[in-house]
């Protein structure tokens, strides 16, 4: 199951592929720590998918290391640390075009190949200064 959480990372972030979305995140999944553009909680591929581009529009370029992985029975954890260039304006802010390097985790409980149930805690307002500060001394 290690695999798994490197495969999610580097296939939906990495790589931006949307189409593996609909492959690794259950229909009735719901990833906890994230909302969708309506401000209500992630529930399937459907609702992750917005959040998934409003990302890739902001960091074209976004990459997420899996720093590590633990995995039990059904369970993964792993700490990540994400980085990126603001291009572009998905999370409402103008581009900066700053780079940003932020860290977070999340654990993932996987049924048949799919996240079926995710919690994530990533610094986004690490990312958030990152992107204000920097556009004050640009």
């Amino acid at each position: 199951m290690k695999t798994f959480a490197h495969h999610w990372f580097d296939e939906v972030w990495n790589k931006g592929n949307a189409d593996a979305i609909d492959r690794l995140f259950a229909p009735d999944a719901i990833a906890h720590g994230l909302t969708n553009p309506t401000g209500g909680p992630v529930r399937g591929p459907a609702s992750f998918k917005p959040f998934h581009r409003s990302f890739c529009r902001a960091f074209p370029d976004i990459h997420v290391e899996v720093a590590d992985a633990v995995t039990e029975g059904d369970m993964i954890a792993a700490r990540c640390r994400v980085k990126g260039t603001h291009l572009g304006d998905g999370l409402g802010v103008p581009p900066s075009g700053r780079h940003v390097d932020f860290t977070g985790m999340a654990f993932m409980r996987v049924r048949n190949g799919r996240i079926v149930e995710a919690w994530n805690n990533f610094d986004f307002e690490t990312m958030r200064a990152q992107i204000e500060t920097r556009q004050n001394k640009a």
